[in-house]
């Protein structure tokens, strides 16, 4: 004797029943990478940026830039330090030698930094940041970690030409998430072994295209946008990150100018 037919499920109810499962599973799964993406991958590169800016802070303690740790044996150079402009401000600042100094004496001698590795430290007041800096821009070791990374074959801080870095807006420690609120005047500090250099918050580029190298060059001056940045030599820093948020589509880019050098 067949049981009711009303007893058994119906074909249709559990249909409706697994894709209610497959629908909250996916949703919960969905959340997690939103988790992951937006608070944890903040979370764990933020603290590894600083412990990273801990350890150099440490390291150049230990070894400072006049080449004698605390043992009396030699330290490792400084690749980022080198002439500073003549006349510019700040206690050791260059007069009549073209802004040279006697922490900058050894440059000519100086090593560029090894492929992703983090030699200098910056520093943005208004922002309450403090990251490090890596040379080189790749995601997996320098920006996935939180670090600012350095445009490969730009100026180093503190020379002439163009001190060139990016940093992700969003995720993995965004340091460069509210760099839309520097206004004309703010401090960008760059802290190496051998000095701290400050640069002024000069100009802003809301918003060009991602392919816009002009921003980064040695005289940085946007090959898109008509009239933005600058026409002559000098001693610049260039922060450029993604635009809109959480997207990749455009680049925004911050300049400033050296005011000053002085020797750590």
């Amino acid at each position: 004797m067949r049981p009711p037919q009303g007893r058994r499920p119906s074909t249709l109810r559990r249909t409706l029943w697994t894709g209610a499962e497959v629908t909250v599973t996916l949703g919960v799964v969905l959340l997690l990478l939103v988790v992951h993406q937006l608070w944890w991958t903040n979370r764990e590169a933020r603290a590894g940026a600083e412990r990273k800016v801990q350890a150099l802070e440490r390291e150049w303690a230990a070894t400072p830039a006049d080449g004698q740790g605390e043992d009396g044996q030699e330290s490792a150079s400084d690749p980022a330090g080198d002439d500073t402009p003549a006349g510019s401000s700040g206690e050791g600042s260059g007069g009549g030698s073209g802004g040279r100094t006697s922490a900058d004496s050894t440059s000519s001698s100086r090593e560029t930094p090894r492929w992703d590795q983090a030699y200098a430290v910056l520093t943005i007041p208004r922002l309450g940041l403090t990251v490090p800096v890596a040379e080189g821009v790749g995601k997996q070791n320098v920006l996935n970690k939180g670090y600012v990374g350095h445009y490969p074959a730009t100026a180093q801080p503190g020379r002439a030409g163009n001190f060139a870095l990016a940093g992700h807006r969003n995720t993995h420690g965004e340091p460069f998430r509210y760099i839309n609120r520097l206004r004309k005047g703010d401090e960008v500090r760059v802290r190496t072994r051998s000095a701290e250099y400050t640069y002024v918050v000069d100009k802003t580029l809301a918003q060009t295209s991602a392919r816009d190298g002009g921003v980064i060059a040695g005289v940085p001056r946007s090959a898109v946008v008509r009239g933005a940045g600058y026409s002559e030599p000098g001693y610049y820093i260039t922060l450029t990150t993604c635009t809109p948020e959480y997207t990749s589509k455009y680049r925004l880019a911050v300049w400033g100018k050296l005011r000053s050098m002085r020797p750590r």
